[in-house]
């Protein structure tokens, strides 16, 4: 059968069809715009969107599993809740989400609370769901890649309780093996939730003693400014999208995102592998 993928263009995304493709899956792909997908040969591209239920009743048509990834947008609930709907109507059970770490007690930054309402809509509606959760993506630190080699400061306020960073290529192959699995079972199997973590929680000195050891130069932390974090966002996106990345990293400073004991090695057991490290992800950065 066919797994339809959402966000399929995305850093997240890429990593899922890709791993899909390894497994010899059939795999379908939502995307805006099919002329620059670039995607990997075999892959069905359909055009459409998560606002456009035409699109969606014909990308669903034939569909048994789908992976289902929303941008951080103001209408991200609206967008999940009008798949899941399509979904269910198509007949469609099965289904991977990708939600975030402490989406239950982050309740007061806008896109965690969204996801977490996506999550219990998931379950109040019966579906046969993985709900990944992940931590801090690593990938992020790409975007201050610049900021820490060119001014040799780490920007990001992600504070001192520590964040257990995670690879988007881990969360991209765990992501196709849940949906395989799901796929491929006889049964619809009972929800599942897994928070995605790497195998190190890091605090803001830890990043930037990590960039100083592959730099083999100082690299200062930036400190927990999140005013002039939220000030300096704004530059690159819409006021309402800096102000959320705000209250996001006065949590981490609060909260932290910290891995269960037993997170890490669930996830290594389910890949078959050690997890990336965010030493490693730092070397690649800096070789690429």
């Amino acid at each position: 059968m066919t797994i339809l993928v959402t966000g399929a263009t995305g850093n997240v995304g890429r990593n899922v069809v890709a791993q899909l493709v390894q497994r010899d899956a059939a795999v379908r792909a939502l995307v805006r715009n099919p002329a620059n997908a670039d995607l990997p040969a075999g892959v069905e591209v359909v055009q459409g969107d998560l606002l456009d239920v035409d699109s969606l009743r014909k990308a669903f048509d034939g569909v048994s599993t789908f992976f289902l990834l929303n941008a951080v947008v103001p209408d991200e609930v609206t967008q999940a809740l009008i798949a899941l709907n399509v979904a269910r109507q198509a007949g469609v059970q099965r289904v991977v989400y990708l939600s975030v770490i402490h989406s239950d007690r982050y309740v007061d930054v806008p896109h965690f609370a969204g996801k977490f309402a996506v999550e219990r809509m998931i379950e109040q509606m019966g579906f046969s769901a993985t709900i990944l959760r992940p931590a801090y993506f690593m990938d992020n630190d790409l975007t201050v890649k610049d900021t820490v080699t060119a001014y040799g400061v780490y920007p990001m306020p992600i504070g001192a309780k520590g964040l257990a960073m995670i690879d988007a290529r881990d969360i991209g192959e765990i992501a196709a093996i849940e949906l395989l699995r799901r796929d491929r079972a006889a049964t619809d199997l009972p929800l599942d939730r897994i928070d995605l973590v790497g195998p190190d929680t890091l605090t803001g000195h830890d990043a930037a003693a990590i960039w100083t050891e592959a730099l083999r130069r100082p690299i200062a932390y930036g400190g927990d400014d999140t005013a002039a974090f939220e000030q300096n966002l704004r530059r690159f996106m819409p006021g309402w999208m800096a102000y959320d990345m705000r209250l996001m990293s006065e949590r981490f400073q609060s909260d932290g995102m910290v891995a269960g004991p037993d997170d890490a090695t669930r996830l290594t057991v389910l890949l078959g592998r050690p997890l990336r490290s965010y030493r490693e992800f730092v070397a690649q950065a800096i070789a690429a």
